[in-house]
């Protein structure tokens, strides 16, 4: 993973401990600063061994920080050189989502060795949006799952996310539960009725 998702990690566990605790987690996993340039790649090995060792410090689940990262890293991503590409990306959720094999792309052309997931919006509804993610890392779904979380409140959307197992792919399905959409609803029913 490229070294940005290091730095996000040691914002997110700033935000929670001191620097101290920092350095004890680092040491404890053998990492140092080098390991935490923006643009450069660095094997996953490294970046599974961070967030593992970032949980046991906190006392949680791994899946847990995963997808409490998930939901950190958007807020990181919007205040980083990378929040251009993010306002572009899309004024809605569905949108936006649509549109994040482009924006990966865009990250890639700046990093090549980056290995991007990929994300593919399938038919949906005003209640419903179903995303297929693809990925050759194993485990991050979480992570995505928190992501997703970020994005539903960038975008003033409330809900559940439910997710499917498929081969070789995860279906993240974004169930809303707004009243205004709701209430939207009732009123066009009551008036074709």
């Amino acid at each position: 993973m490229y070294g940005m998702v290091h730095q996000a990690a040691r914002g997110m566990v700033l935000e929670r401990c001191d620097y101290s605790d920092w350095q004890s987690i680092l040491s404890d996993c053998g990492l140092s600063d080098e390991h935490f340039l923006s643009a450069q790649c660095y094997n996953d090995d490294l970046t599974f061994a961070l967030i593992g060792q970032i949980a046991t410090y906190l006392d949680l689940e791994v899946n847990i920080l995963l997808e409490q990262f998930g939901t950190y890293w958007l807020k990181f991503a919007e205040s980083s050189k990378y929040s251009s590409i993010l306002n572009m990306a899309g004024d809605d959720l569905e949108t936006f989502l649509a549109n994040l094999d482009r924006m990966h792309a865009s990250i890639k052309s700046t990093m090549p060795d980056a290995e991007m997931p990929s994300f593919a919006l399938l038919p949906c509804d005003e209640d419903t949006i179903r995303l297929k993610y693809s990925s050759k890392r194993e485990g991050l779904e979480p992570f995505v799952k928190g992501l997703l979380r970020g994005l539903m409140a960038r975008f003033g959307r409330t809900g559940i996310i439910l997710t499917h197992a498929q081969e070789g792919s995860v279906l993240f399905v974004l169930e809303f539960n707004e009243p205004e959409h709701a209430l939207a609803k009732d009123r066009h029913h009551a008036l074709y009725a």
